[in-house]
């Protein structure tokens, strides 16, 4: 099992900065990959950024040159450094892990920690 802790989330006005944190715990070998999804009120959850075991990145656009994801392997923990803030990136956050078993990958989640920009 893993287990995803997600923090940092919080209230910020719009062109603001937050970094968000996920700390991993749990029995994490084999996790391929890592990343950040979000959910708007009313709306799907989307892809916001991932980051893999060998440290290639990548954004969806709504948040390119925006956004970072990055990981600490020591502290097993990925962060997502948020700036130039949007009302439109209101939503919670929650952080992903996908992890081979077998041939198959299962993902976890966290709970998520909500952010809110104000226009």
């Amino acid at each position: 099992q893993v287990h995803l802790v997600e923090s940092g989330g919080g209230l910020v006005q719009a062109g603001g900065s937050l970094r968000l944190s996920c700390a991993v715990s749990g029995s994490i070998f084999g996790i391929n990959s890592m990343g950040w999804y979000r959910q708007a009120p009313g709306k799907q959850r989307e892809v916001v950024a991932g980051i893999t075991s060998g440290g290639s990145t990548n954004y969806a656009d709504f948040v390119k040159g925006r956004f970072t994801i990055s990981r600490d392997n020591p502290k097993n923990t990925v962060y997502l450094q948020m700036n130039s803030l949007k009302p439109e990136d209101t939503g919670v956050y929650y952080c992903n892990a996908g992890k081979f078993i077998g041939i198959a990958v299962v993902n976890y989640w966290g709970q998520g920690t909500q952010v809110t920009v104000s226009s």
